[in-house]
């Protein structure tokens, strides 16, 4: 999912599906899964050239992604979605002077306990050897793009940078987030904990590793046998309960998490070996994935009288 809470910095995308070519273009391939670019043009009708306009615009917007194949005729270009659904959050952006964000990196976890198959690395290398959970603790952790475990958990430590009489409103997180399969599995689930101050909030089924595709940001030496990319999540809780992409998950509310100036805010993701679908859990930073995004955080406050 894309979440988009700046509507300035939307116009190119808002211009780009001012089409119905380019919406149709989606469309078939929401239907249809990734098509190679011949199979979209005759579909829709309409000559190579035009499609490949058309393609150009859905790409730079990242609406879709594209990859080459080799094929009987050479190189083909299959086209795929990107995100299967775009958030427009309207009331952020009137209340643009209450809030404060921030990103911490994926390898900034202040606790963990991970077990196998797991792996940590940078965009450069693997940190340490994979399967190996003593390498969580590399001082090399800190530039991590991307993190992965079977069971276990890491926890972070979310900036809390209220002032007086600045009371929260509510709570966004959002984050790349797949299942850890042994290599990769589209149908793998996987039940995430989520755990805010030591209160868990919400259980969140992730439905798999994803490796059809090779992520958007991997850098080039990445295994294509590794995990490639995962979902856009978001996080959110309020006053009325804790959601996941906007659908409410529980009742647990900002004010249970005893959030003020001065507390501390923090989160763990967990799988645990006793739940239901214990699918592991891959975390994706802005070098690895789909996303060019860390965790990101924001908090939307109002100030009292």
């Amino acid at each position: 999912m894309r979440n988009i809470s700046d509507l300035t910095q939307a116009i190119p995308l808002f211009k780009c599906l001012g089409s119905d070519m380019r919406v149709a273009i989606l469309q078939l391939l929401s239907e249809k899964g990734p098509m190679q670019m011949g199979a979209i043009a005759e579909s829709l009708g309409i000559t190579a050239g035009s499609l490949s306009l058309h393609v150009k615009m859905l790409a730079e917007c990242g609406l879709i992604n594209i990859r080459f194949e080799t094929g009987k005729h050479g190189l083909q270009r299959i086209c795929s979605i990107v995100d299967e659904k775009i958030l427009i959050d309207l009331e952020s952006t009137g209340n643009s002077k209450n809030f404060y964000e921030t990103e911490i990196g994926v390898g900034l976890y202040s606790d963990y306990e991970v077990y196998p198959t797991c792996g940590i690395s940078t965009s450069d290398h693997l940190i340490g050897e994979a399967d190996d959970p003593r390498f969580f603790s590399s001082p090399e952790r800190i530039n991590a793009g991307i993190l992965w475990f079977t069971t276990g958990h890491v926890e972070y430590i979310i900036p809390n940078f209220l002032e007086e009489k600045q009371l929260p409103l509510e709570l966004l997180i959002s984050f790349e987030i797949a299942s850890e399969a042994p290599g990769t599995m589209e149908d793998w689930p996987s039940d995430i904990q989520f755990t805010i101050n030591n209160i868990p909030v919400c259980v969140w089924t992730s439905p798999g590793d994803f490796g059809k595709n090779p992520g958007i940001y991997n850098p080039p030496w990445w295994d294509s046998h590794w995990n490639q990319y995962g979902l856009l999540k978001f996080l959110s809780v309020n006053e009325t309960g804790t959601y996941i992409d906007g659908v409410k998950k529980s009742d647990v509310s900002l004010e249970d998490l005893n959030i003020s100036v001065g507390t501390s805010i923090r989160l763990k993701m967990a799988v645990a070996e006793s739940s239901a679908h214990p699918g592991g859990l891959t975390l994706y930073g802005s070098s690895f994935g789909n996303y060019p995004q860390d965790i990101k955080m924001r908090m939307q406050y109002k100030v009292s009288e």
